[in-house]
């Protein structure tokens, strides 16, 4: 299948070969009122990649990922990210190269949120001039600069700028992105799908305390390169929203994580349950849309790969023309397979009639 989105790609990525090399100029309204200049000085920047010194090489859900920087705080930021993840897949590594800029009387406060846009097959995120990352979704390498005062806010600057950058280039060149967790019930891969607050973590985490496997939250990463329908996920940690306590009650204690759209979360390891079975990954043989609201009757429906399609769509991340074609490729192979909306109000009831579909089949 190809979308309109994919032609689109294909126009701006052929503007963005006329953007010279050593300036990138944002459009007004992009950087916040307080950043200063509009232009981020990338010749000096691309120059001074001999300065980073500190290297370590990564693998974010299976993929090799190279890390440079002059600080080492950078690097210990990436092994609090990613230590816990073994490589999967063999493939030339990403590369993330982050300038850390001493601190000045002027920069030594932690930046806005960062305010981000693509330009053909760039992805570009700015906190500030001195604050920002501009990822090529096409040769697979993010340029950065931050603050000492960045690094050192750890969760800010790894979700905001280590993490984004690493994870937007994975989802552009090498697995798509889904929203979606992800359980393996009885030996059958099941995809729990749908918007923020559908209560896919709670589902899934509440099925792995029963006999589950758990691969993934609410990020699920399927390969383009492969013809399977093998999908890889972070099933390190779980995160549910503050009211995650009233039905789990294990989670009381843990402190809040702000997010990028102001809801915070409970960020929680895994490793404090180890009597939950995780894996990274999974092979996929059904889809399951979660319906918690509003319903009447719960029962489990089939549903056709046309409706649900838009749905996967409008998760990609934008990309090249190439990438994107790839991208759709996968959810194409994707949708071959019983694809449900899972209508329910009681969990319990939920789990049950899961491990039936995993037991019985269609």
């Amino acid at each position: 299948m190809k979308s309109d989105h994919a032609a689109a790609g294909a126009e701006v990525e052929d503007r963005c070969a006329l953007w010279p090399v050593d300036s990138l100029l944002l459009n007004a309204g992009s950087v916040t009122a307080n950043s200063g200049s509009g232009e981020l000085p990338l010749k000096n920047y691309l120059e001074a990649r001999r300065r980073l010194t500190h290297e370590a090489m990564y693998f974010p859900v299976g993929y090799p990922v190279r890390v440079l920087s002059n600080s080492a705080e950078v690097l210990a930021a990436g092994a609090q990210s990613w230590n816990s993840f073994n490589p999967i897949f063999h493939r030339e590594p990403l590369e993330v190269l982050l300038d850390v800029k001493p601190n000045s009387e002027k920069n030594h406060k932690l930046p806005p949120a960062p305010a981000h846009m693509v330009k053909g097959a760039l992805l570009v995120e700015v906190a500030d001039v001195e604050n920002f990352f501009i990822a090529d979704l096409k040769k697979g390498r993010a340029l950065g600069r931050v603050t000492e005062a960045t690094v050192r806010s750890q969760e800010y600057f790894r979700y905001f700028f280590l993490e984004a950058a690493t994870l937007c280039m994975i989802a552009s060149l090498r697995a798509a992105a889904i929203h979606a967790a992800c359980v393996d019930v009885d030996g059958k891969g099941i995809l729990l799908c749908g918007d923020s607050g559908d209560g896919k973590s709670t589902l899934a985490f509440a099925g792995s305390k029963l006999g589950w496997t758990y691969v993934a939250d609410d990020a699920t990463y399927l390969p383009m390169d492969r013809t399977d329908r093998l999908v890889v996920g972070n099933c390190n940690k779980v995160r549910f929203r503050p009211s995650g306590v009233d039905l789990f009650p294990e989670l009381a204690g843990h402190t809040l994580t702000p997010r990028a759209t102001g809801k915070p979360s409970i960020e929680v390891p895994m490793s404090e349950w180890p009597a939950i079975s995780t894996s990274a990954t999974a092979s996929v043989d059904y889809l399951v849309f979660v319906n918690r609201k509003h319903v009447d009757k719960q029962e489990l429906v089939p549903l056709r790969p046309s409706t649900v399609w838009p749905w996967f769509v409008q998760y990609l991340l934008p990309s090249t023309h190439e990438s994107r074609i790839a991208q759709e490729a996968a959810i194409s192979r994707l949708l071959d397979v019983g694809i449900f909306e899972l209508r329910y109000h009681d969990l319990g009831w939920a789990i049950d009639r899961l491990n039936q579909l995993a037991k019985k089949g269609k």
